[in-house]
């Protein structure tokens, strides 16, 4: 027989094994460090000019950051700080290094979703915000998940809930009662009616208190931040089921939207979204918040099947909301009906010398059309590493494996980078000024 306590017990020992972990993975402070880039990878990988140019660039302005020169003394070495200076300040043929973001326009939010577990949703969120981070963006990353995958994959381990999304959830649900309770109401009859109260285990919590950026923290890339999860963040969905009985008039599902509408507009370029398997309140919080949604599957018939379930349990709830909610939208950004500035379904773990997978790509792109990615992320040894290690393939040192293996892992995910890049571009146009 097992209680409560031999669960509890059980985490006790795996949380030995997570530090154990950490240890091997991270630096032996435990803190994740970023590594530096070579000068190879720095021209022809991340800027995409010939070598010889960006040499000849750093002879010729000695105020440019030189790197350092490691162990092997033939190449140096650029922390990704130096990478964005250098990007500043080099032109190419009078082209400027930096990337395209239009003015007078909020961040571009992407929400990364799937009700199947493993389909890659954290794989692909930890590796596009990389990707955009070497690519000059400035990114915020929410993890939306309690498994917190990605905040680990990030570097952070001691997170507490109040910090979490279910933190901003319950933060909203005070500053939105508080303004509901604050205008001016009546009833025909002239009746005042009557304040809408929340108990002290609640508002004691202090979370109404809290600025925006108390939940966004740095990490060991310094133009990613993170808004961190956490196991006990779970608790969101039931608390969520709570607070909505407190104050039915809540529209518990633009929470995260009125947080992020509150972050300054030239904070980041792009806002990435990993969401739990599962249609839930943390889900549609992203799902609503999100201008563009991107739904990873695996290559199998069960990831097809769940990936049908998920987009029609997705279109009934979001069609549910607006029913409910018509014409009683309270104050905000948002309107219902919610609508995307695009969506994308993106072939995950794929092997292209695999009959069934080939076949599985060409249904989706049969029944989805132009929605689905061209390019799949390729399962390769140094994809399943990167796993292993809590790290994405650009973290990866290609010294610690052919430098091939690395290059095509890095290949395939700097292919499908380049078309989700191409997909919030895009949306961007589509996106109005907001005042």
């Amino acid at each position: 027989m097992y209680t409560h306590e031999d669960l509890a017990a059980l985490q006790a020992q795996s949380l030995k094994m997570q530090s154990f972990i950490r240890k091997q993975t991270f630096s032996p402070e435990h803190e994740k460090q970023l590594r530096r880039f070579s000068s190879w990878e720095v021209s022809e990988l991340i800027f995409k000019i010939n070598q010889s140019t960006f040499r000849g660039r750093l002879a010729q302005d000695p105020d440019l950051p030189g790197g350092e020169v490691e162990d092997d003394g033939r190449q140096r070495w650029f922390s990704l700080n130096e990478i964005n200076e250098l990007r500043r300040k080099i032109k190419i043929n009078r082209h400027s290094l930096m990337p395209p973001r239009p003015a007078g326009k909020r961040a571009i939010r992407v929400a990364i979703s799937n009700f199947k577990g493993g389909a890659g949703k954290s794989t692909v969120a930890l590796h596009m915000a990389h990707a955009a981070a070497l690519d000059g963006y400035r990114v915020l990353v929410v993890d939306f998940d309690p498994q917190a995958t990605l905040t680990h994959s990030m570097g952070l381990h001691d997170v507490s809930e109040e910090f979490t999304v279910w933190g901003i959830i319950a933060r909203d649900l005070v500053r939105e009662t508080d303004r509901m309770n604050a205008a001016p109401r009546a009833a025909e009859s002239g009746t005042a009616l009557p304040q809408r109260r929340l108990p002290a285990a609640v508002r004691d919590l202090g979370l109404g208190e809290l600025r925006v950026t108390d939940f966004i923290k740095t990490t060991a890339w310094p133009t990613i931040d993170i808004v961190p999860s956490c196991a006990n963040a779970a608790f969101v969905e039931f608390a969520s089921a709570q607070y909505r009985h407190l104050n039915p008039d809540w529209s518990f599902f633009a929470a995260v939207s009125r947080y992020l509408d509150a972050v300054p507009r030239d904070s980041y370029d792009l806002i990435i979204f990993d969401c739990p398997p599962a249609i839930g309140y943390q889900s549609m919080n992203a799902v609503f918040a999100a201008d563009v949604l991107y739904i990873p599957s695996g290559p199998g018939y069960w990831e097809y099947d769940s990936t049908t379930s998920f987009i029609g349990q997705l279109a009934e709830a979001l069609a549910d909301l607006s029913a409910g909610f018509a014409g009683t939208f309270p104050a905000g950004k948002m309107r219902l009906p919610k609508t995307f500035l695009d969506i994308r379904f993106l072939m995950t773990r794929y092997e292209p010398g695999n009959e069934l997978h080939r076949a599985m790509l060409e249904a989706f792109r049969k029944v989805f059309g132009d929605t689905v990615a061209k390019e799949p992320i390729e399962m390769t040894r140094a994809v399943e590493q990167s796993g292993r290690f809590l790290s994405s393939v650009y973290e990866i040192d290609y010294r610690t494996m052919t430098r091939e293996t690395w290059r095509r892992a890095r290949a395939s995910f700097d292919r499908g980078y380049d078309e989700f890049k191409e997909c919030f571009l895009n949306a961007w146009d589509k996106m109005e000024v907001e005042e």
